[in-house]
């Protein structure tokens, strides 16, 4: 069986960003991503044959934008069910549990994390995520915590 993560499941409120979003009097007016979360991202996932994916509860043109900026074609958003989705993006690409990893930093995430073999979530995810991630990263969600757990997936595969 091959165990090897083929594909790379984040969220974006907490994970991607810092959490916060920036609302002005005509809607959402930005988000902060790092420059070395989308790096890792557009450069070393597929460099490792993994496919960057990203499931989201929120709608966001901002998110639109960065998932095109950072050449993510698996885009979700507004999904408050995630496990569903999850669960057809593995059937897409063939994979089973074993094939997924997934970095999310609230309790939408858990049952998604509960689903893959590998699990990450930033320093500053909520407790009940810290308890059932395999990896906590040092970094905050929107600091660096995906590029880190990004890392971390790399060197599971070459285990």
């Amino acid at each position: 069986m091959d165990r090897k993560i083929k594909i790379l499941v984040m969220d974006v409120d907490g994970t991607l960003t810092d959490g916060k979003i920036n609302i002005g009097p005509n809607g959402e007016l930005f988000k902060s991503f790092d420059i070395k979360d989308g790096y890792a991202i557009n450069e070393l996932l597929p460099a490792h044959g993994i496919i960057p994916a990203i499931i989201t509860g929120r709608m966001s043109q901002i998110v639109e934008n960065r998932a095109r900026e950072l050449h993510i074609t698996e885009l979700y958003q507004g999904r408050h069910d995630k496990l569903d989705t999850l669960k057809a993006l593995m059937r897409k690409y063939g994979c089973t549990k074993e094939n997924v990893a997934y970095i999310g930093d609230d309790i939408l995430d858990i049952v998604c994390m509960k689903e893959c073999v590998l699990v990450g979530c930033p320093a500053d995810a909520c407790q009940q995520v810290r308890h059932l991630a395999h990896y906590v990263c040092t970094c905050k969600g929107g600091a660096g915590a995906v590029r880190e757990f990004i890392e971390y997936v790399i060197d599971y595969n070459g285990q």
